[in-house]
């Protein structure tokens, strides 16, 4: 069976990123004739239309769509492959693309970043920041390596690697009039009290649910866009909300007037670490879980 060449894929994925065969083929330092050969090239051997012509934009079939997926992975893999190579099969050294999620970034990567420097100095790591199902379709699509989330969080293809617990905690105004915080009852609060971040922010829903919040009607209208939004809205009194441990311990709450009161133990949400399902890296992931866990125990 003839198989496609690392430079056809490439030469795909390019114009899949592009959408545009003169772009495409600038990026990939060749000439546009003979970036389209290459193309049409791999339809031929792949037996499947990748790309539509029949207008002045190019357009992905969804087959070429899915293909490109897997292109991503099998030259991710390649990339790997090279780096064990160059590295002598030392465990995480080389490029490592790692997803976290907002409310996890700022808080836990100043940590992590100054041991992981020093633990393994051969390490390129590469981050983006962005909500839940952002990272996890990027990662699906090759382009990280694994992602650190919260959790639950449902995702499919993925294996995850629980971390530790993040603790929620009520945050209001010191002298807030909106309620008594050591005599805190969720139902006996008024209408639009609790201020939240908006929909697609994981801790939205993950504080509905680990502080047990039933009634809709005491959620505010009026949902934050980041974390530091939301304590300026406290701080202001306008409304109370729920913070984890991990925000807590960090400067977010510095020259405010927010304070923090512990909840049950029940309300919390977990961190973890996923990637993909079946990953030739998964045992070096389980390596940078297990250092994320102690940096936090020790923080």
């Amino acid at each position: 069976m003839k198989l496609p060449t690392i430079k056809q894929l490439y030469y795909f994925i390019a114009l899949e990123k592009n959408q545009h065969f003169g772009r495409a083929a600038k990026e990939c330092f060749v000439s546009q004739s003979a970036f389209s050969v290459a193309i049409k090239e791999l339809e031929s051997l792949l037996g499947t239309q990748l790309v539509d012509r029949t207008n002045k934009n190019v357009t992905i079939t969804s087959t070429g769509r899915e293909i490109a997926t897997q292109a991503r992975l099998c030259l991710r893999d390649v990339e790997y492959l090279i780096e064990i190579a160059h590295s002598n099969k030392l465990p995480l050294t080389g490029k490592l693309n790692l997803g976290v999620i907002p409310t996890i970034a700022p808080f836990l990567l100043p940590k992590l970043l100054p041991s992981l420097r020093q633990s393994y100095p051969d390490l390129q790591l590469y981050l983006r920041e962005d909500t839940t199902l952002s990272v996890h379709k990027l990662l699906m699509d090759g382009e990280l390596d694994l992602i650190l989330i919260a959790l639950p969080f449902k995702l499919s293809n993925i294996d995850v690697m629980p971390l530790f617990k993040d603790r929620f905690a009520l945050a209001c105004h010191k002298y807030t009039k909106i309620l008594d915080p050591k005599k805190y009852d969720i139902d006996t609060l008024k209408p639009e009290s609790i201020l939240l971040l908006e929909d697609g922010h994981c801790l939205r829903n993950h504080a509905l649910s680990a502080c047990h919040i039933k009634n809709q009607d005491v959620i505010s209208r009026f949902a934050a866009s980041s974390l530091l939004t939301l304590i300026g809205m406290v701080d202001s009194d306008i409304g109370i909300t729920y913070l984890t441990e991990m925000s807590q311990d960090s400067t977010l709450l510095h020259n405010t007037n927010v304070i923090t009161y512990p909840l049950a133990d029940s309300s919390y949400r977990e961190i973890g670490l996923a990637w993909r399902k079946g990953s030739s890296r998964a045992e070096e992931f389980i390596l940078l879980g297990n250092l994320i866990k102690e940096i936090y125990r020790l923080s």
